[in-house]
C-alpha cells in the first residue's frame, strides 16, 4: 500500500466538501420537510432538522440569514428551505446551510402577520378597554409619517380646511425598509415624552404587503399601545389591514380619512352654533314675553289701578262680617267683641303688607328682565364687532389690516375698517 494513498479524516472531509461544493444541484437546493428540534442559540444561529417519513437532514441558519425571517419557525411546521448542502470537515457531518426559510402553503409575511396578531391578542393589546378617546377639538396633532409622500400633503390640506385652529406638526420617519419600524416607534415615544400633541396620526399611503410591513412589526404595535396620547392608524387603502390598525385607538381607512376623523368640520360647527344662537334667542324671547304678560296683568289689577276703592270694598266686607259675628256672638260676652275689634283693626295693616310684598316682587321681576336684556350690555358702552360675513370677532387673530367691520351699539351700528 502506497503511503501517499492514505488520507486523514480531515482530508477526507475536505475532499467531500470540495466535491459537494462543485455540485450544481447541491449548491442551490430547495428542500421540503417538517421542522424538528428547532433551537436558537445565544449566538443567533438557528439549528434544526428537516424530516419526512423516510429520512432527516440536519440544517443550520446563521444569524446573518436568520434576521430576515418574518415568521416564527415552530416544530411540526411544513417549510421549504433554500440553501446548499456541504460537509463540515471538523466533524464529518453533511448538513444544509439554509439561506432562506418559507412556510409551505402560505407566504412568510402572511404567516408572520397571523402569528403576531395571535400573540398580541392573547396579551390584550387589542382589548377595547385600552382604547383612548379621540379629542373632539385637538389643539395639536403630530403626523408620524414620511415627509415626502403624498399622504402627508393630503392630511395637512384636509386638516387646514376642516379645522384651521389645530396646529399640525410633522415628525419625519421612514415608512418602508428595515429601519422604518424602529423610527416609527421612536417617533411615537418621543412625541409622548415631550407632549408634542394631544393626538397622533401615523401611517402612509398604499402599497404592497411588503411596502406596508413596517406597521406590522411588534415594536410599532407596542409603541402605539404604550402611548399616552391617542393614536389614529392610517395605513394604505381601505382594504389594507395592519397590526397597527388593531392596536391603535382608532383606525382610518386612508390617511385622508384619518384627517377627517381627527378634527371637526368648521362649517358644520358654525351651523350648529348658529342654530344654538337662534334657539337661545327664541327661548329668551318667550321668557321675556311671559314675564311681560305677568307684569302687565299685575299692573292692570284693581289694587294697583284703584287702591282706595279696593280697600273701601274690603273694609265694607269686613264690617259686614264683623256685624254678623257681633250679632251671632253678642251673648258670648265682652271678650269676643274685643277680639273682633282687634281683628278689624289689624286687617288694614295686613292688606298694606300684602300690597307692599307684591310691589317688591314686581320690582324684582322687572330688574331681572332688564338685567337679561342684551341691549343692557350695549347700553354700558360695549359693542359687538362683526366681519362682513356676519361672524363675531372674538380675537385679534380674527382680523387683518384693511378688513371691514360692523360695530353694533345700543342705538344702532357703524361701519369701520381695521388699520
Amino acid at each position: 500500500m502506497r503511503e501517499d494513498a492514505i488520507l486523514s479524516p480531515s482530508q477526507v472531509g475536505q475532499y467531500l466538501k470540495n466535491m459537494m461544493d462543485r455540485d450544481h444541484l447541491l449548491s442551490r437546493l430547495l428542500v421540503r420537510g417538517e421542522l424538528s428540534n428547532y433551537k436558537i442559540y445565544p449566538s443567533g444561529h438557528h439549528y434544526f432538522t428537516l424530516k419526512d417519513r423516510e429520512g432527516a437532514l440536519r440544517c443550520v441558519m446563521f444569524r446573518s440569514d436568520a434576521v430576515s425571517l418574518r415568521f416564527r419557525p415552530e416544530n411540526g411546521m411544513q417549510v421549504i428551505a433554500a440553501g446548499r448542502v456541504t460537509v463540515f470537515p471538523r466533524d464529518g457531518q453533511y448538513q444544509l446551510y439554509c439561506a432562506r426559510l418559507t412556510p409551505e402553503g402560505v407566504g412568510d409575511l402572511a404567516l408572520a402577520f397571523e402569528q403576531l396578531k395571535e400573540k398580541l391578542a392573547r396579551e390584550g393589546l387589542f382589548d377595547p378597554a385600552h382604547k383612548k378617546e379621540i379629542p373632539v377639538f385637538p389643539k395639536k396633532i403630530a403626523l408620524v409619517t414620511s415627509p415626502a409622500g403624498a399622504a402627508v400633503r393630503d392630511m395637512i390640506r384636509i386638516l387646514g380646511a376642516r379645522w384651521p385652529l389645530t396646529e399640525v406638526r410633522v415628525i419625519p420617519v421612514r415608512v418602508q425598509g428595515e429601519e422604518a419600524p424602529q423610527e416609527i416607534a421612536a417617533a411615537i415615544q418621543w412625541a409622548n415624552w415631550h407632549r408634542l400633541a394631544d393626538l397622533i396620526i401615523t401611517g402612509r399611503g398604499g402599497g404592497s404587503m411588503e411596502d406596508l410591513w413596517a406597521f406590522n412589526e411588534e415594536v410599532v404595535a407596542r409603541a402605539i399601545h404604550s402611548s399616552e396620547i391617542p393614536v389614529i392608524s392610517a395605513v394604505g387603502h381601505e382594504p389594507d389591514v395592519t397590526i397597527a390598525d388593531f392596536v391603535a385607538d382608532l383606525r382610518a381607512s386612508t390617511p385622508s380619512n384619518a384627517a377627517e376623523l381627527a378634527v371637526p368640520d368648521q362649517n358644520e360647527v358654525y351651523a350648529l352654533l348658529l342654530g344654538d344662537k337662534e334657539r337661545l334667542e327664541r327661548a329668551l324671547s318667550v321668557r321675556l314675553a311671559r314675564y311681560r304678560q305677568t307684569l302687565d296683568r299685575l299692573a292692570a289689577s284693581r289694587p294697583m289701578t284703584e287702591p282706595a276703592s279696593y280697600f273701601r270694598e274690603k273694609r265694607l266686607l269686613l264690617d259686614f262680617q264683623g256685624s254678623c259675628l257681633t250679632h251671632g256672638l253678642r251673648q258670648s260676652g265682652a271678650g269676643q267683641r274685643e277680639r273682633l275689634s282687634a281683628l278689624s283693626a289689624a286687617l288694614p295693616n295686613s292688606a298694606a303688607r300684602v300690597v307692599a310684598n307684591r310691589r317688591e316682587r314686581l320690582n324684582t321681576l322687572a330688574a331681572a328682565l332688564d338685567a337679561m336684556s342684551p341691549l343692557k350690555v350695549l347700553g354700558r358702552g360695549y359693542a359687538i364687532a362683526q366681519r362682513e360675513d356676519g361672524r363675531a370677532v372674538v380675537s385679534t387673530a380674527d382680523v387683518t389690516s384693511g378688513d371691514k367691520l360692523k360695530l353694533t351699539l345700543s342705538d344702532g351700528s357703524v361701519d369701520c375698517r381695521v388699520i
